[in-house]
C-alpha cells in the first residue's frame, strides 16, 4: 500500500474566530457612552455602534445588541416575545427644573403648569411617577413637546429655551437637558431631585433568544458584558480618564457631564427590581400600545439574567 508523505497530508487547524459585534444605540443621550469605552479600551474584537436603539434588532438583522430605557423595552415586547434584556449600561435619577416666576416653589405647584417631556417615553413616565407623590394625575398638567439640547446653545425649540423664554414652566427630562435648564434659568429656577426609591431611568441593553441561542454569539455577548464591566469600572472610579471622551462621543462637553454624573449609576447588572419595575411600568407601556398590560408571568421571561452571570462568571 503506497502512502502518501506526512508532508502532504492536510492539516486543519483549530482558529477562533474573531468576535464581532453590531450594537445599536441612541448616540444623542449621555446614557451609551460606557459602551463605546468598553469598545475602544476592553473588547478583543470588532464592535460596530450605530445610532438606533432596541428597535433596530427588528428592522435590522445584523444587530446584535441594542439599548434603550425600560420604556422602549416594554414597547419592543409588546409586540416580540423574544426580546431580552441582558443588563444595564447605566440607571439615571430624573430631575425637574422648574421657573419660580410661574409661581412654583413646591412640586405640587406644578399643578396647571406646563411641563417640557417626551411623551411616550420614560421623560413623561417619570412626570406621571413623581407627580403621583403629591397628588398630581396626567389631567392636572399639560406634557408639551420640545428637543433636547446637549450643550449651549440650545436651539428654540429645545426645553431650555423654552424654559427661558417662558413657552413652558418647567422641565422634566433625562439629562442634560435639564441641567441646562437650571443654568439658563439662573436664580429663577428650582430643582426638585426625583425621590430615587419612585422612578430612575433603567438604560438597558437587549438582544434576541435567538442570538443567545447562537454559542458563537452569545459569547461574543458575554465577552462585551465583561467589556462593558470593565469600562464601567472606570466610570465609577477614575471618571477623569474617559469623560473628555465620553462628552465628545455625546457631543456635549466635559463640564456639563462632570456636572450631571452624580445623577446616573454606571453599573452593568440585573437590577433586583427589574420584574416590579416592568410589571409597574407596563401598565403606561399598554396604553400608549393599546393593548392590555403583560403579566408578571410573561413580562419574567423579558429577563435574561444567565447571560450576565457568565461574564461575572456567578
Amino acid at each position: 500500500m503506497h502512502l502518501l508523505p506526512m508532508t502532504t497530508l492536510p492539516i486543519y487547524l483549530a482558529i477562533p474566530l474573531a468576535s464581532s459585534l453590531k450594537v445599536a444605540s441612541r448616540l444623542s443621550v449621555l446614557e451609551w457612552t460606557p459602551e463605546l469605552i468598553a469598545k475602544e479600551d476592553f473588547f478583543e474584537g470588532d464592535v460596530q455602534i450605530v445610532d438606533g436603539g432596541i428597535p433596530s434588532l427588528f428592522s435590522d438583522p445584523t444587530v446584535d445588541l441594542g439599548s434603550n430605557s425600560e420604556t422602549q423595552l416594554l414597547l419592543q415586547f409588546g409586540s416580540h416575545k423574544n426580546l431580552r434584556m441582558v443588563g444595564t449600561v447605566a440607571e439615571v435619577y430624573y430631575r425637574i427644573v422648574a421657573n419660580k416666576k410661574s409661581g412654583i416653589s413646591a412640586l405640587a405647584d406644578l399643578k396647571g403648569k406646563k411641563i417640557g417631556a417626551m411623551k411616550s417615553t420614560s421623560s413623561e413616565y417619570f412626570i406621571q411617577t413623581y407627580l403621583a407623590t403629591v397628588g398630581l394625575t396626567p389631567k392636572d398638567y399639560t406634557i408639551s413637546f420640545g428637543l433636547d439640547c446637549l450643550k449651549e446653545p440650545c436651539g428654540a425649540n429645545t426645553f431650555p429655551a423654552m424654559l427661558k423664554r417662558g413657552t413652558i414652566d418647567a422641565i422634566g427630562s433625562w439629562e442634560p437637558s435639564v441641567q441646562l435648564g437650571a443654568e439658563a434659568l439662573g436664580d429663577d429656577g428650582i430643582i426638585f431631585g426625583s425621590n430615587q426609591t419612585v422612578y430612575r431611568e433603567i438604560y438597558n441593553l437587549a438582544t434576541t433568544a435567538e442570538k443567545l441561542e447562537d454559542p458563537k454569539k452569545r459569547a461574543d455577548i458575554i465577552n462585551f458584558l465583561k467589556a462593558l464591566k470593565q469600562a464601567e469600572s472606570v466610570f465609577q472610579s477614575d471618571p477623569e480618564k474617559i469623560i473628555c471622551r465620553a462628552a465628545e462621543a455625546a457631543k456635549t462637553n466635559a463640564t456639563l457631564l462632570s456636572t450631571v454624573w452624580p445623577v446616573h449609576r454606571w453599573d452593568v447588572r440585573v437590577p433586583p427590581d427589574m420584574l416590579d419595575v416592568l410589571v409597574d411600568e407596563d401598565k403606561f407601556v399598554a396604553a400608549y400600545s393599546k393593548r392590555e398590560p403583560l403579566s408578571r408571568e410573561t413580562l419574567a421571561a423579558l429577563i435574561d439574567s444567565t447571560v450576565l452571570k457568565e461574564a461575572l462568571g456567578i
